[in-house]
């Protein structure tokens, strides 16, 4: 099969504020606030000034409400061409689910049976926006995972179809508070907090998933790294898994696990999740309001 060359699909929101002609128009204008936007780029370089400029796709996710684009907004139609500094970054995805991999590192989480966990949908967030952390939280630390990006409607996956499932990959931190995950089997309260999952800036797809870097920077300090080979249930095996009691859907985010070294997370931390072939992904760490 030949490879698929990498392509990034991103979920965006204009800058621009409405024209004034567009103000007067209530039954087409779309909220300034939900307003979200689906840009593509296939440049090899991502900070070129041709990876730099992007193109509007209709929404990758079709039939899926909560990733449809909004309404047609001049120079926002798809086939037009819009500059990084025109828009913001969002979540890739508004996803139905968050799933991730529970001690899925190496031989000893492989010897284990697969076991996922869930983290509300509730908890994501795009770059840059604020990890926020309650005074009474306690231990937070991030952890910086590979995650697929869910392209289709899928149930009873095999290791033959797997794959048809996945639609790209980007970069989600798993934010985790550790004191709450040894009080709370399920580990709800621990993931599932406002702001505990970060994810973005993009999705790559036609990614070679086997032997990614993965790793943190924290307060500019990089910690050491892993790769994605250090994971003891791959790609295929875990859609495979998870879809053998639930249905994934177009936009859902499977985290896949987190090999590499982490630290406390504190207000006024800033924090980097690095993957391979992807890029970074930074939040800053804010007290909770």
């Amino acid at each position: 099969m030949t490879p698929v060359a990498p392509r990034r699909i991103a979920r965006v929101r204009p800058l621009a504020e409405l024209s004034p002609a567009a103000e007067l128009s209530p039954a087409t204008k779309p909220s300034t606030t939900a307003e979200q936007f689906f840009v593509a780029n296939s440049a090899p370089d991502f900070g070129s000034d041709a990876g730099r400029l992007w193109t509007v796709v209709d929404s990758p996710f079709p039939g899926s409400p909560a990733n449809a684009n909004s309404a047609a907004r001049s120079g926002w139609e798809p086939g037009c061409t819009v500059s990084q500094e025109d828009f913001t970054f969002l979540a890739p995805s508004a996803p139905a689910n968050v799933l991730g991999m529970a001690h899925n590192t190496g031989q000893a989480g492989r010897d284990l049976p697969a076991q996922a966990f869930h983290k509300a949908a509730t908890s994501v967030i795009g770059p840059g926006d604020a990890i926020e952390l309650t005074a009474d939280v306690g231990l937070v630390e991030p952890e910086a995972e590979l995650a697929v990006v869910v392209g289709r409607t899928a149930r009873r996956l095999t290791l033959d179809d797997a794959r048809t499932a996945v639609l790209g990959y980007t970069i989600a931190n798993d934010v985790t508070a550790r004191d709450l995950q040894k009080s709370d089997e399920l580990w709800l309260s621990a993931k599932s907090q406002d702001t505990f999952t970060p994810a973005g800036p993009w999705i790559v797809t036609g990614l070679d998933d086997a032997d990614l870097p993965i790793g943190v920077v924290h307060n500019g300090s990089e910690l050491a790294t892993a790769s994605t080979a250090d994971l003891g249930w791959k790609v295929d095996e875990i859609l495979v898994y998870l879809s053998t009691f639930m249905t994934l859907h177009p936009g859902d985010l499977v985290l896949t696990g987190f090999p590499a070294a982490t630290a406390p997370l504190r207000p006024g931390d800033t924090v980097t999740c690095r993957v391979g072939g992807i890029g970074e992904l930074t939040n800053p760490v804010a007290a909770a309001p």
